[in-house]
């Protein structure tokens, strides 16, 4: 026996952080965050100097490594993530040129056994429109290089990501459904609380 994980992914600013807060109270489970402030290569990828995005990438890589090893994990309860472990390869394949991509891959699957697979993944899905809205009210400078094809580039790669997952997927159409209303996380609760039971 071992605690669930529960995972949240979606394109930048689609509102991954402020759900698993969210849902680490209210479920309650223990939050796992993306450390994406304390990565030292960030800034400089966005802003443009390509010799930062392959240690960039890999600081995420073995980041993520490090909060969901399996050897570590907690034997019950609920863990929640604003980020999940196949996202990496989403933001590599992006981020990276070829040869960089082809070192990354080599990487990824030697350490890809180590962590613990998700339970359950929420997908935040959001149009380009809102999440550039998003980006600009949040102002952090390093997601300004984010732009629209970058977005939309990101949202397609998503979707082809979830497709492939093998665990339950509750999909969110973060446009239709506004997730900071009771309603919408009353009935998110009740549909994890069902995918838990049955684990």
């Amino acid at each position: 026996m071992s605690a669930a994980l529960v995972s949240i992914i979606g394109a930048p600013a689609a509102g991954k952080t402020t759900l698993a807060r969210f849902l680490a109270e209210a479920l309650p489970a223990r939050l796992i965050m993306e450390d994406y402030a304390g990565n030292p290569f960030l800034a400089e990828s966005y802003q443009g100097n390509a010799a930062a995005n392959l240690p960039g990438q890999l600081f995420f890589l073995m980041s993520r490594v490090g909060q969901l090893f399996v050897s570590d994990w907690p034997g019950e309860g609920v863990c929640v993530s604003d980020y999940g472990f196949c996202q990496d390869r989403v933001f590599a394949r992006q981020r990276l040129n070829a040869a960089d991509f082809g070192l990354y891959e080599r990487v990824a699957r030697r350490v890809g056994g180590l962590v613990h697979e998700p339970d359950i993944v929420i997908h935040l899905n959001a149009s380009v429109a809102m999440l550039t809205e998003r980006i600009a009210r949040r102002g952090r400078a390093f997601e300004s290089a984010m732009d629209a094809k970058f977005l939309q580039a990101m949202t397609a790669a998503y979707r082809q990501t979830v497709a492939a997952l093998a665990c339950p997927i509750i999909e969110i159409d973060c446009d239709k459904t506004d997730m900071l209303s009771q309603s919408a996380r009353a009935d998110l609760m009740t549909r994890i609380r069902r995918l838990l039971a049955k684990q």
